[in-house]
């Protein structure tokens, strides 16, 4: 008897604990009978339900981030881009969620979808350039406010919807790029072509001024050196003018130096005038 008492008691216990549940201030609860729709819960404690008749489904009350794998995305000017967003929702019809998408992971690819969907046909309507810097704003926040009116069907708000990243395809960068490159390269070329052709112009504006530089520093010498020699030759002739003999005797003496210092022969008839001053010697 006492045996049996205490299995009652624990069978008790177990269907008491099983007809328990807890709603979190940051869940809502649909109770479900027999896989029917029963109530919703959206207040946190402690509530009751029929074991193994009925069944809870929690449903989170908090913002949920949804990231999106990068897609591709064709411009008003034709030009593809690789967008790559996430959004911000939350659940606020718990019973229309679990009727339309049932969990949390259908509802983030029932959002991924209309999302594809939308920016597909905004971006469709903008050139390239004013999709990323010009209406990059606007037009993320025309597409939060079309992905929410659809997502309503599913119990789901949208808060925000943004691009996180958009990239040219791998294709079409490498292309771009090899182009710039190839661009950059020809304008280095430019550069480069301009810049010998200045550095001919300088060679030659400095040879031509070496030149001038050159003659009229020539010019110079040669008017220093006439004047020179001109002078010279007024003080040989005032001192032969006033002494014509002792100059021509340092004349003759100064001939004889410069063509009797070698051991060179000279053959020369003693009447010779060169010889003049050395035979008065004998």
């Amino acid at each position: 008897m006492k045996q049996a008492s205490v299995i009652g008691l624990i069978v008790l216990l177990i269907v008491l604990y099983s007809s328990m549940f807890t709603v979190k201030m940051t869940e809502n609860a649909v109770v479900l009978q027999l896989q029917e729709y029963k109530k919703t819960i959206t207040e946190p404690g402690l509530y009751f339900k029929i074991p193994v008749i009925q069944s809870v489904k929690y449903f989170s009350k908090q913002l949920l981030v949804n990231d999106d794998e990068a897609y591709e995305v064709i411009t008003k000017d034709k030009k593809t881009l690789l967008i790559d967003n996430y959004s911000m929702w939350r659940i606020v019809d718990p019973l229309k969620f679990l009727q339309t998408v049932r969990t949390e992971r259908g509802g983030a690819s029932r959002l991924d979808d209309l999302i594809k969907s939308e920016l597909r046909v905004e971006l469709g309507t903008h050139d390239l350039v004013d999709a990323i810097v010009n209406t990059r704003e606007q037009i993320m926040n025309k597409v939060t406010e079309e992905v929410d009116k659809k997502a309503a069907d599913y119990g789901i708000q949208v808060t925000d919807v943004r691009i996180k990243r958009a990239d040219l395809p791998p294709e079409i960068a490498n292309s771009i790029f090899n182009r710039m490159r190839t661009e950059r390269e020809r304008i280095a070329k430019e550069y480069r072509s301009e810049g010998k052709e200045e550095a001919t112009k300088i060679r030659a504006e400095t040879d031509k001024e070496k030149t001038i530089l050159m003659a009229e520093a020539y010019e110079e010498e040669q008017k220093i050196r006439g004047e020179g020699e001109k002078e010279s030759i007024r003080i040989y002739a005032e001192a032969y003018s006033r002494d014509p003999d002792f100059y021509a005797f340092m004349r003759s003496m100064e001939a004889y130096k410069n063509s009797l210092k070698t051991d060179t022969t000279v053959l020369m008839d003693e009447k010779s005038d060169f010889l003049e001053y050395l035979n008065k010697i004998r």
